[in-house]
């Protein structure tokens, strides 16, 4: 079905909108539903080049959506760019909650996207050695993936030697809860004035985790743009890392500065989720 309103893209999905809420059941496009599908295009904007560099190497290409939810992400991918341009590829939805899945597989039988959609009711940890997913993934996300699930999105992508990831990190409290615990020893650094105030801590160490995931993934050889994602589900966590696998980068000084903000910063202890090696 071809699009009515100039500001929807002519090859996306109108039942496909209507069933993402973007548009009404009468196929009217209000003020919030342009605001909405401007951010869906907007992220769109992003992936689709990565998705193109993966085609170029090979017809079927692999996606991982990491705590994909309801698949809002997955959909408007496989609807504008697998659907015409990578018949052969597959996107994997990955969500713990059954409902979702469950949903999200009906949805695709619905819009007939099912031979190339796949959802998994799994963690982000435990996809990682799942034989539910291929080998060989060539682009991961994981947008709002909670706290340390982000972690375990890139360590996926990691193993799995992924071309390219895009994260939207959310709720990081892993570090800030390690630098409270430590605060005490690090006041005697003027350096720790910036995580003394509790707030600080909090949103330092937000700041801080996704520094650090920078540094882990240049220290993997990926090469990163780190930039806004706007209002994206007008959340406030709107960070937006994509990373591009360049073989032949540095790696080394990444690793060696990872290593010794970790020290300086008095977390060495959370050296094996920020692993460089």
């Amino acid at each position: 079905m071809t699009a009515q309103h100039p500001e929807i893209r002519p090859e996306q999905s109108i039942e496909l909108l209507k069933q993402l809420h973007i548009l009404t059941r009468d196929g009217k496009l209000n003020q919030d539903s342009r605001r909405k599908l401007k951010q869906v295009y907007h992220l769109y904007q992003f992936i689709e080049p990565l998705l193109a560099e993966a085609l170029a190497a090979h017809p079927d290409i692999e996606l991982v959506d990491h705590g994909a939810g309801k698949s809002y992400l997955g959909f408007i991918l496989y609807d504008l760019f697998f659907r015409q341009h990578a018949p052969s590829g597959r996107i994997h939805g990955i969500e713990t909650r059954d409902d979702l899945v469950m949903s999200s597989r009906r949805l695709a039988d619905k819009l007939g996207f099912s031979a190339g959609m796949r959802f998994q009711n799994l963690t982000v940890a435990e996809s990682t050695t799942s034989t539910r997913l291929p080998a060989r993934i060539d682009v991961v996300t994981a947008l709002h993936a909670c706290n340390t699930a982000t972690d375990d999105a890139i360590r996926f992508a990691l193993e799995k030697g992924a071309r390219a990831i895009v994260l939207v990190p959310c709720c990081q409290a892993e570090v800030a809860a390690v630098l409270r615990k430590n605060k005490q020893q690090a006041l005697a650094l003027p350096l720790a004035e910036l995580w003394r105030h509790p707030i600080h801590t909090r949103e330092f160490g937000s700041h801080v985790t996704n520094v650090l995931r920078c540094l882990q993934l240049e220290a993997h050889g990926y090469e990163l743009t780190v930039t806004e994602l706007v209002g994206w589900e007008h959340s406030m966590k709107n960070e937006l890392i994509i990373a591009r696998h360049r073989p032949d980068r540095p790696r080394r000084r990444a690793a060696e500065r990872l290593q010794e903000l970790l020290r300086q910063l008095g977390i060495e202890e959370l050296s094996e989720r920020f692993f460089t090696a």
